[in-house]
C-alpha cells in the first residue's frame, strides 16, 4: 500500500519553505534577463507581452497564471484567432524551447497558486473531461515543471502525461522534488520535448478513450 505523502511534514510544509526559497531568489536573478526579452516580446505584438490565463489549481481552485506571451493576437477575417504555428514567431519559439516564458510563473509561486514542482497547471474547459484518477492531479499545488515534463513533456500522450501525475502526487517527497528540479534543468539547455509531434505547441485533450492504459513512464 502506498503511504500518504500528502500527510508528510514536507507536503504540509516543507515544501512551501522550500518553493519561497528558492523562487524569491530566482525571480529577482531573472529579471535582467526577463525585461529585454519582455520588450522584445512587446515590440512584435503591439506592446503585450504578458500573458494570464485562470486555470485550475489545488483541488481544482481558479487562479490566474501568468507567462511571456510568446504568440501574437493575429487574427483571421472573421476575428477569429489564427492557428497557433500562424502565431508563433521565430523569437516567441526560441523563448519556449528555452522555457525563459514560464519565468513569470515565479511570482504565482510566492503568491501560493502553484509550487516549483507538481503536475502543469492546464485550461479549465479540461476539468470535465478527467477520469476520476485523472482528476486526482489536483490532491497537490500544480506547479512550474513536475514529473510528467522531465519524462517527455509535450512528446508525450495526454493519458502518460496525467498517469505521471499521479505518480507524482503518490509519491511526493522532498528528494523527489530535488531530482526533478535537476532533471528540468537537462531538460530546458536541451530543449527535448517542447512540442507535440507534428505540432507549434501541443494538441488539445479531448478526453481519454476508455481502456487507456494509464501506466506511469518510469
Amino acid at each position: 500500500m502506498i503511504s500518504a505523502p500528502s500527510a508528510s511534514w514536507y507536503a504540509r510544509y516543507g515544501k512551501r519553505l522550500l518553493d519561497v526559497a528558492l523562487a524569491a531568489p530566482l525571480l529577482v536573478l531573472a529579471l535582467p534577463l526577463l525585461l529585454p526579452v519582455a520588450l522584445a516580446l512587446a515590440g512584435q505584438n503591439h506592446g503585450a507581452w504578458l500573458f494570464r490565463q485562470r486555470r485550475p489549481g489545488l483541488h481544482g481552485r481558479s487562479f490566474v497564471l501568468v507567462k511571456l506571451q510568446t504568440m501574437t493576437s493575429q487574427r483571421d477575417a472573421l476575428g477569429h484567432l489564427l492557428p497557433d504555428a500562424d502565431r508563433l514567431t521565430r523569437l516567441g519559439r526560441w523563448v519556449r524551447a528555452t522555457s525563459l516564458d514560464e519565468l513569470p510563473q515565479l511570482w504565482n509561486v510566492l503568491r501560493g497558486d502553484i509550487s516549483l514542482v507538481g503536475p502543469r497547471p492546464l485550461l479549465e474547459q479540461y476539468l470535465p473531461l478527467y477520469s476520476p484518477e485523472q482528476a486526482r492531479r489536483h490532491e497537490v499545488r500544480p506547479g512550474i515543471t513536475g514529473w510528467a515534463q522531465v519524462n517527455g513533456r509535450n512528446a508525450i500522450s495526454w493519458e502518460q502525461k496525467f498517469a505521471l501525475d499521479v505518480w507524482y502526487v503518490d509519491h511526493l517527497s522532498f528528494l523527489l522534488d530535488l531530482r526533478i528540479l535537476w532533471l528540468t534543468a537537462a531538460r530546458v539547455f536541451s530543449a527535448a520535448g517542447v512540442t507535440a509531434p507534428g505540432q507549434a505547441t501541443t494538441t488539445a485533450f479531448t478526453g481519454s478513450p476508455s481502456g487507456t492504459d494509464h501506466s506511469p513512464l518510469l
